[in-house]
């Protein structure tokens, strides 16, 4: 349905930036409003004084993909037709289209921010290979949303608790490890969560304490289950078209600028998950979020090592099948990178 929107937004755009013929004009479609504070905090703001970010004279017109009305899933589609010159990728949704992207975020990968960051930095160029080669896109930047837990409506108590019990899944990959459990995953946008939850379409959701906090989850369920099933990795990627226009300077101040947005939102990501951890459960300091009283547990060690197990015997062999039949070098990249680092 974007599609239709191009029209419209061309002409739009061109009126935004046809009086200002000495400057760099950018568009940039952003994470979604109801993201939470990442979006609002850093994103918007960094984007919106682009300028003075890099010292270079670019004018920017930035959209929450939300506000555009375009869905989170046709990112990778919108940043090789060229309608926005920026995207801010949704990882898990995007990997739709580009199934290589999820190798950076497999279940039972990225258990703390620390392994994460390694890993996404060792992985980052097998991304930014791909991008380029299938869709005319430059990667600029990966950062996490932060650990992806589990938020119930029944009283759990671990793992093996979530049998027979129909779990919101962001991605496939997720669903496999729910499927391995004995449990349904089910998949559906963030906005409906808090209802079905309340509603009991689903019993249980798997999302970041930050945006579980910000999207009212606790009003609805009774218990977090605090293990990082993954990071929630995102990032900014610029049509290649786009960025082979911009001059040597302005390339390597755009990429140097978004690079520290990047290194800024892991920090920022760290502290936003322990305060909402804090504020879910109705701990203070509770500085960035509501107050609430949801029961959090304490991870038990077979759980722990449970997810961490879930890599080699579930999400990798999986994933790594699907990614083969679209990209025959998937696993032997990953295994270079990733499997490298992991010392397999």
């Amino acid at each position: 349905m974007w599609k239709a929107y191009v029209a419209c937004a061309g002409v739009g755009l061109s009126m935004a930036f046809g009086a200002q013929a000495d400057t760099v004009p950018l568009r940039v479609l952003g994470q979604p409003v109801g993201s939470g504070l990442i979006q609002q905090k850093k994103e918007q703001p960094f984007f919106e004084a682009l300028a003075a970010n890099t010292g270079q004279d670019f004018t920017v017109q930035y959209l929450p993909v939300d506000v555009a009305g375009i869905p989170d899933t046709d990112g990778l589609r919108v940043l090789r037709s060229g309608l926005f010159d920026i995207v801010s990728l949704r990882g898990s949704q995007v990997s739709r289209d580009e199934p290589t992207l999820m190798g950076a975020d497999l279940v039972g990968l990225n258990t703390s921010f620390e392994e994460g960051k390694r890993n996404v930095e060792a992985y980052f160029s097998t991304v930014d290979e791909r991008l380029q080669k299938s869709f005319n896109a430059k990667l600029l930047g990966l950062w996490p949303a932060g650990p992806q837990i589990i938020f119930c409506k029944p009283q759990v108590a671990g793992l093996a608790d979530l049998k027979g019990l129909k779990v919101r899944v962001g991605d496939q990959n997720t669903a496999n490890f729910m499927s391995s459990l004995g449990a349904t995953g089910v998949p559906m946008p963030f906005g409906e969560v808090q209802q079905s939850l309340a509603r009991g379409v689903v019993d249980c959701a798997i999302t970041g304490p930050a945006s579980a906090n910000s999207g009212g989850w606790p009003e609805a369920a009774s218990t977090a289950l605090p293990i990082a099933l993954q990071m929630a990795v995102n990032g900014y990627a610029i049509n290649l078209k786009r960025w082979n226009s911009l001059n040597a300077e302005q390339q390597a101040a755009l990429e140097r600028a978004v690079g520290q947005l990047s290194s800024d939102i892991w920090t920022y990501s760290e502290q936003l998950y322990d305060d909402a951890m804090r504020c879910n459960a109705g701990e203070q300091p509770c500085e960035l979020g509501q107050p609430y009283k949801l029961n959090t547990l304490v991870a038990q060690e077979q759980d722990l090592q449970a997810v961490k197990q879930a890599l080699r015997d579930t999400s990798l062999p999986v994933w790594a099948k699907q990614c083969n039949a679209v990209n025959k070098e998937c696993e032997t990249k990953w295994q270079d990178t990733i499997g490298k680092q992991l010392g397999w």
